[in-house]
């Protein structure tokens, strides 16, 4: 993959020029994302994705699939997972915040709406704050204010300390119930299907730095500070980030809907028809409020 490093203007015509959800490495002041945009032919604000510890950017594939084709979509691979390099030392939320507007400054978009799912649900609080004039709406799926959060049981944190749950397929499929609940519970087909996909991101170094990047981190005193609106999407089965730091979520954030589903912790993925049409409306009811304005 060659690097691009280079003015707004090269970039976003190499991607509008293609138009196809393809995947390239760009520089952002030292620190080289992988990156893939799904050009869209309307004028809606773009979606932003942050993606779950140690999964690619191929991992929102199916949810892609269920989105309007014509919603920009940006995804990107954090520092030393997929195919983006591992820094040379850890960073910090903020810092990969600073990162995000940065990257958007080279792509040519000024306004995103943004939505993380688990840990990319922390980067996306963080974004919101930090990079506030960027963010329009949010969407937070499964996802908690950090340290501060509801635990899971000691048993399924302990699972998620290293990534070999990535790399040895048949310890997965054996823990996949327990870590993940809802739909996997019943039908480990759908996990087995999305298995390369997370695979890709399982970089040892990479994944350690991600869980630094949390470490002792927590939205609480922020979010009461937050203007955008907000979708807190948890579900009623998830032992990783149980239901109630979704709630806490929602009632800290001053513009905020709960929506608790029936499923758990990578429904988003393993079952976005039912998450996707709760997005598409949310985010439609922004392209709505801007048409009235206008």
């Amino acid at each position: 993959m060659t690097p691009l490093v280079g003015g707004m203007g090269s970039v976003r015509k190499l991607i509008d020029d293609d138009r196809i959800d393809d995947a390239r490495v760009i520089d952002v002041n030292g620190v080289r994302l992988r990156v893939a945009v799904r050009v869209g032919s309307s004028a809606r604000t773009p979606l932003l994705l942050a993606n779950g510890i140690g999964a690619s950017l191929e991992t929102f594939k199916p949810l892609i699939e269920h989105l309007d084709p014509d919603l920009t979509v940006i995804r990107f691979d954090v520092p030393g997972i997929g195919g983006s390099p591992t820094l040379p030392r850890p960073y910090r939320l903020p810092a990969l915040a600073c990162t995000l507007g940065r990257l958007l400054d080279i792509l040519g978009y000024p306004v995103v709406d943004v939505l993380g799912i688990s840990w990319g649900g922390a980067l996306a609080q963080q974004f919101a704050f930090t990079e506030r004039r960027r963010c329009r709406r949010l969407v937070l799926v499964a996802t908690s204010p950090g340290a501060t959060m509801v635990p899971p049981q000691l048993s399924v944190a302990a699972k998620m300390v290293t990534p070999r749950r990535y790399r040895d397929r048949e310890y997965m499929l054996r823990i996949a119930p327990d870590l993940y609940g809802g739909s996997v519970r019943t039908d480990p087909a759908l996990l087995a299907s999305l298995m390369a996909d997370f695979a890709r991101g399982a970089q040892l170094r990479g994944y350690a730095y991600q869980v630094l990047a949390t470490w002792g981190w927590s939205s609480i005193p922020f979010l009461p500070l937050l203007r955008q609106p907000a979708l807190v999407l948890a579900g009623d089965d998830d032992p990783l980030v149980p239901a109630a730091n979704g709630r806490i979520l929602a009632h800290l954030i001053r513009r905020a809907q709960l929506h608790v589903y029936p499923g758990g912790h990578i429904e988003l993925v393993a079952n976005p028809k039912m998450l996707a049409p709760r997005i598409a409306r949310f985010l439609a009811e922004e392209a709505q409020v801007c048409r009235r304005r206008t």
